[in-house]
């Protein structure tokens, strides 16, 4: 008897839930890391690495998340714009002033793997620098990470 392998067909977007997680006062590093996950589908038993499984996330209070050790006073983020002599740094204060949803949105973007599912895995992010979100119509279940 031949035993064949299971894969699983791609889920429809209606499976798909909606998660919204508090960030005020949670590690930057160890909150990416489970959102990632919860946005691949690594939660799931039925995880298969070549296709969308992950749910949808809502993050709010990002402006409240902390680092830890020296890293208000050292992080910087760069950027390059592809010409010469054009690398950009920002202190991570000067972003937090500007952009405090980019600094949770990069961080979860780093631990999502560098392939081609990488964009739809993030267009599920949804980061929201205070405590309000227009999300409500679809119910999202309280996470604690």
């Amino acid at each position: 008897m031949i035993q064949k392998t299971f894969t699983p067909k791609a889920p429809e977007k209606s499976s798909k839930k909606w998660y919204v997680v508090d960030a005020s006062d949670k590690v930057l590093g160890r909150l990416a890391t489970e959102i990632a996950v919860y946005l691949r589908g690594k939660n799931k038993p039925s995880f298969t690495p070549h296709l969308d499984m992950g749910d949808n996330v809502v993050v709010i209070n990002a402006e409240k998340v902390r680092l830890t050790g020296n890293k208000e006073q050292q992080k910087e983020y760069i950027h390059h714009t592809g010409y010469l002599g054009h690398l950009r740094r920002k202190s991570y204060a000067k972003v937090k002033a500007d952009n405090p949803t980019r600094i949770l949105t990069e961080a979860v973007a780093g631990m999502v793997p560098r392939n081609k599912l990488k964009k739809f895995v993030m267009s599920k992010l949804y980061v929201y620098a205070g405590a309000e979100h227009p999300h409500a119509a679809q119910n999202p279940i309280p996470l604690n990470l």
